[in-house]
């Protein structure tokens, strides 16, 4: 997720397994944020821009989980990580 033309740009990467809740696997303004992103491209990431959302995970510290206020606009972050790379998250038992 990226701010879109702040200055200086942020961006906020998630990692999620699909069993605990997401966390937040880099972050970074600026030149960092523009590696964050040129990665992202580099493995066929998929990239939304989100500045209200970038903003408020951007205060969290790397390896955190996100928290439940944000688990609503996360999940739909992931939704279109999902839906652009054609995949379904399989089903719990």
């Amino acid at each position: 997720m990226t701010t879109s033309s702040e200055v200086p740009k942020k961006a906020v990467a998630l990692f999620y397994d699909g069993i605990t809740a997401p966390k937040i696997s880099a972050k970074g303004a600026g030149d960092i944020a523009e590696e964050i992103i040129a990665l992202a491209k580099e493995h066929n990431i998929p990239i939304r821009e989100e500045p209200d959302l970038v903003n408020l995970l951007a205060r969290l510290k790397l390896g955190d989980e996100i928290p439940r206020e944000l688990y609503i606009a996360v999940a739909e972050v992931i939704a279109f990580a999902y839906l652009i790379k054609g995949k379904f998250p399989t089903k719990r038992k």
